[in-house]
């Protein structure tokens, strides 16, 4: 017989007669394609998703400054490389561009366009976006009802706001507060439009503008006014206005964007957002992937392993080993083709919903489009044939011993288990378990982003390592076991024993992925609940204002910091802003730049409004050319006071600030700490939203509250305003929350994690109960003959429920000790504490894993306890 109909017919018969076993395999596949396609689709999704154009719809081009910052090295042994981050803060362009632009043929108009916060106040405080009305054509915004504005006075209004012409509104801007007149409705929303001069001035910074807007002359492409457009700007070696403070690895030409581009002038958080969704999703995918290969190869593995006596009986009676190999691999393929195709189709409206879901959970700016292209969707072809690969592989794998056996010694082979595994698995299991350690004890050296990634290495490289060793494992719980099991379980404890003792590698199998599990969602659980923990604590620790003032919009209008601090009562006024820089480094050797949020504070009124936690220096010498860092990053970066630290704030400016304190609550206050007038001149809208105000000792903070409230509300008199009022748009708080940073990829990390830990988790349960089902359908025989024997249901009984207890607990120690050693290393380098993880999430991992451990262990065996 040829190999070809001799495998397909082996192959048709075994499906058919091992239906009920290749289920649980079936089950798994589905889920594997299935969480495998939704990745693959959401990163391509996010890679190929571009910022949504709104103001600039109508444009042929914009012209903006490029908002990312480079670094290039040369890694270890390789040529050199270039890592990339986009800047939040507005890069602004020379405002003598405008005129250049005019000229260059084929530009009916060069539009400038400069936006700035605007506060309604006679609208409730409501936060508007101002500009002129001259820019409103990019979008382009066409009056309802009324007139452009003509006055410095008169504005027009996007419609939804309520306004009608004739109407007077109560605007700040600029840091004044003054009546205009409503002349206009227009399209669009939060928007208000003045003059073109009134707009330059209001934007506080008349020698600069943030994008110009290009029109086109008619019949000139967008392809073609692009190309002009480069080479105007070329000729005349037009850069941006933060060109001399750059890194010198940034190009600080302006772009040119035409198409989908042109929102990345608009929307400058949707480049960051992209960035850290794309390298957030890449470890999940390669996570899942890891994992997914690891279920598949035990399932399909154990699969094989309960028809070890079929396969070698084939060989025994002649079955060449190419058939053996060609009809497990047919089988397999039979089996898993349609599963991974359902699994790959259901991948589909999955990726809409984990958008969805990213999207509610403010884990994407609106100003993002994920672009889903139809050929994109032809990438889940690709990954249902990764996952039916993996099986095919792993089946190849597994028949191999008996493939190789030589006829007459088959049988005798697969009898029983081997007694002794060989020696190379062993070895590959230790060495995999301290790469393992070695890993996590780099996540202890390392801070941030990096101790994350060791440790998160480690646990995955340690799981793999307790997967190779689990024969092992099996056997060393089986000894510690046994001994209470024999002397007080019975003659079911007896039972238990010796069959744990004689199935070391089928128990082996059955710990590998409760090991898998545990020790995934651990890690996953709780590194996120440590840190979230610690900064916290730290958050709570370093609070000492007795109020605050917040504000929206425009923020507090010119004077009201003054007022504040000349109230009876004040001790301090500390200014809070907010703000980004990026740290250019190595990871692995390679050029990486670490995106962090930073404060910036009032130096004099600091330690008692908020108390970084003084470790080394003095913040008495906070102030322009300076920088608190925070301890751990002084520690790995080897920095003391009066050393220097080479930084890019979020505009682009490279400066090497002097280090004059180093403090201990960075996971609250962030990495590093400057003095608000230095923050300042690098943020787009620098403007006093957020005060912290102490109280001097014997003050009532009630009625200090009640004191500056009235002073908030006594608007000194200027040209056009109106009277004096209450500020709609500022709160006085009395205990203020405490102040925390939150780096910008945190909530995408948090939904992507949780979305994980309960697909991974859920897959990998599955994945348990189906090898337990696999094992308990391979049983079936010797649980039959120990009823022959006088066993009784009550006995086997027992002894299935201590073998599930041995499983359960046996996963859930050695789980838990490989999670715990990168969560320690991780938890002491980036909080100094130890691990934390909430009650009821342990609890309920116990619960799911014993609960899955029986079900699997007493289901399949149900025939036989009847």
């Amino acid at each position: 017989m040829s190999t070809a109909p001799a495998a397909a017919l082996l192959a048709a018969r075994a499906r058919r007669t091992h239906r009920t076993a290749w289920l649980a395999v079936v089950v798994a596949l589905a889920l594997v394609s299935l969480l495998l396609g939704t990745f693959a689709l959401t990163v391509g999704a996010t890679a190929l998703g571009h910022a949504h154009a709104e103001r600039y719809a109508a444009a042929d081009a914009v012209v903006a400054a490029d908002q990312t910052t480079r670094y290039r090295a040369k890694p270890w042994g390789g040529g050199q490389e270039t890592a990339e981050a986009a800047l939040p803060e507005r890069i602004r362009l020379p405002w003598h561009t405008v005129g250049l632009l005019r000229k260059v043929d084929g530009v009916r108009a060069a539009v400038p366009d400069s936006t700035f916060p605007v506060t309604a106040e006679s609208s409730g405080g409501v936060a508007l976006q101002g500009g002129s009305w001259e820019a409103a054509r990019l979008a382009p915004y066409a009056l309802r009802t009324g007139r452009a504005p003509g006055a410095a006075d008169e504005v027009v209004v996007s419609a939804g706001h309520g306004a009608s012409p004739g109407d007077r509104l109560r605007l700040r801007a600029g840091g004044a507060t003054r009546t205009f007149a409503v002349v206009g409705v227009a399209d669009g929303r939060d928007a208000v439009h003045f003059t073109a001069e009134e707009a330059r001035r209001l934007a506080g910074h008349p020698g600069t503008v943030d994008a110009i807007g290009l029109l086109a002359e008619p019949g000139v492409e967008a392809a073609e006014l692009q190309t002009r457009v480069r080479a105007a700007l070329d000729r005349a070696h037009v850069r941006d206005a933060r060109a001399d403070v750059r890194a010198a690895d940034d190009a600080t030409a302006p772009l040119v964007l035409t198409g989908d581009d042109r929102g990345a002038a608009e929307q400058l958080a949707a480049a960051p957002a992209r960035s850290a969704l794309l390298a957030m999703c890449g470890a999940v995918a390669g996570t899942v992937v890891l994992v997914a290969v690891l279920v598949i190869a035990s399932l399909v593995a154990q699969a094989l392993r309960q028809r070890a006596g079929e396969l070698a009986l084939l060989r025994a009676v002649g079955a060449a080993p190419r058939q053996l190999r060609a009809a497990v691999g047919r089988e397999v393929l039979r089996v898993s083709l349609v599963p991974v195709l359902l699994g790959a189709v259901a991948s589909v409206p999955a990726c809409f919903g984990l958008l969805g879901l990213l999207r509610s959970g403010d884990a994407l700016p609106s100003g993002f489009e994920p672009a889903t292209p139809p050929w994109l969707f032809a990438g889940v072809l690709v990954t249902a044939g990764l996952t039916a690969g993996v099986a095919r592989l792993t089946a190849f794998l597994g028949c191999e011993p008996i493939a190789r056996a030589r006829p007459a010694a088959a049988l005798g082979a697969t009898a029983s288990e081997p007694a002794r595994e060989r020696p190379a698995r062993r070895i590959t299991g230790l060495v995999l378990l301290a790469l393992g350690v070695s890993a996590a004890g780099t996540a202890a050296l390392q801070s941030g982003a990096v101790a994350a990634a060791a440790a998160s290495a480690a646990a995955l490289t340690m799981v793999v390592g307790c997967a190779v060793l689990g024969p092992w494992i099996a056997r060393g719980a089986t000894r510690v076991a046994a001994v209470p099991l024999r002397r007080f379980g019975g003659p079911a404890g007896r039972l238990a024993a010796a069959e744990s003792a004689a199935g070391a590698r089928r128990l082996g199998t059955a710990v590998t992925p409760v090991i898998l599990v545990t020790a995934f969602v651990l890690v996953q659980l709780a590194a996120g609940a440590t840190l979230s923990r610690a900064g916290d604590k730290q958050a709570v620790a370093a609070m000492r204002a007795d109020l605050a003032v917040t504000a929206t919009g425009d923020g507090l209008p010119p004077g009201a910091l003054d007022r504040l601090r000349g109230a009876p009562g004040v001790a301090a006024v500390n200014d809070v802003l907010r703000g980004t820089v990026v740290l250019a480094g190595r990871e692995a050797g390679s050029p990486a730049l670490e995106r962090l949020p930073v404060l910036g504070v009032t130096p004099d009124d600091l330690p008692r409004t908020l108390d970084p936690g003084l470790v080394e220096g003095s913040f008495a010498d906070l102030g322009p050319g300076t920088v608190s860092v925070g301890r751990d990053r002084a520690r790995s970066m080897d920095l003391r006071p009066g050393d220097r630290v080479r930084l890019r704030f979020g505009d682009g400016t490279e400066r090497s600030p002097r280090v004059a304190a180093v403090h201990e609550r960075s996971l609250a206050l962030g990495e590093f700490l400057f003095a608000r007038v230095e923050l300042a001149e690098h943020l787009t809208a620098p403007r006093s939203t957020e005060v912290l105000i102490a109280a001097t000792p014997g003050t009532d903070p009630a009625a200090l509250r009640t004191r500056l409230r009235e002073r908030l509300a006594t608007e000194p008199a200027s040209p056009g305003a109106q009277a004096p009022g209450g500020l709609a748009d500022v709160s006085l708080r009395q205990n203020p929350p405490p102040v925390r940073l939150v780096a910008e990829e945190q909530r995408a990390g948090e939904i992507l994690a949780g979305v994980a830990v309960t697909a991974i988790g859920a897959f990998t349960v599955i994945a348990v109960l189906s090898t337990l089902t696999l094992i308990g359908i391979g049983r079936r025989p010797a649980l039959g003959l120990l009823r022959l024997v006088g066993a009784g249901r009550a006995q086997l009984r027992g002894m299935l429920c201590a073998e599930a207890a041995l499983v359960a607990v046996t996963g859930l120690a050695v789980g838990a000790v490989v999670a715990a050693v990168p969560l320690a290393a991780f938890s002491f380098a980036t909080a100094r504490t130890l691990p934390y993880l909430p009650p009821f999430q342990g609890l309920l991992i116990v619960a799911v894993v014993a609960v899955t451990a029986i079900a699997g262990t007493l289901l399949p065996g149900r025939t036989a306890l009847r």
